[in-house]
């Protein structure tokens, strides 16, 4: 049995060696989504949890986090389905694509984590968006079972004032929490 784990875990890390490496090549963005000169921040930290790059080091706690959070994440987004059939090998080609993604500053996936380091407690994604007068997107989730104490609720407060105060953007929207789906849905994109 134990031979077997093994054996699964040099797979997928083998996968994310591949991701990371193959996605090295791609082409980048002609408008950036951060000017070139903006230092990325690499945390936020408050006195309850840490936001860092989620990178493919946290695959097994981000898994936990997002499988024990699934009733929740379905109802994050309109019609979500999200997690619904994620495996660990799912998760880790996702996570890798995030990290890649992040230091190639085309957007910027983050972990929300305890202190200690040793639980994911949610996630907060920092998008582009083709949406009219917005120059980006934001999501987040707390952990399910943090939900009760209003992690997610102090999330968005923190995230919403870090970005106010630390990024660049003039006009970011956080879809679902600073404007209703619906209203989201009915700003046009700009022709590209």
């Amino acid at each position: 049995m134990m031979g077997l784990r093994r054996a699964g875990n040099a797979r997928l890390y083998a996968i994310a060696i591949l991701l990371l490496v193959g996605s090295v090549v791609m082409a980048e963005s002609p408008t950036p989504f951060v000017p070139q000169n903006f230092k990325v921040p690499a945390k936020l930290e408050t006195g309850e949890f840490r936001l860092r790059m989620l990178t493919v080091n946290d695959v097994v706690k981000d898994f936990d986090a997002v499988t024990t959070s699934a009733e929740h994440l379905k109802t994050l987004w309109p019609g979500g389905i999200w997690p619904e059939g994620l495996t660990l090998e799912q998760n880790l080609i996702d996570l890798g694509w995030h990290q890649k993604e992040f230091q190639t500053r085309r957007s910027f996936a983050y972990t929300v984590v305890a202190l200690s380091e040793t639980m994911v407690k949610g996630c907060v994604y920092i998008d582009p968006t083709q949406k009219s007068g917005y120059d980006a997107e934001i999501y987040l989730w707390a952990r399910q079972s943090e939900l009760s104490n209003g992690l997610e609720a102090r999330l968005y407060d923190a995230v919403k004032q870090w970005v106010a105060e630390e990024w660049p953007f003039e006009s970011p929207a956080l879809p679902g929490r600073s404007i209703d789906w619906e209203s989201w849905s009915k700003i046009p994109n700009e022709k590209c």
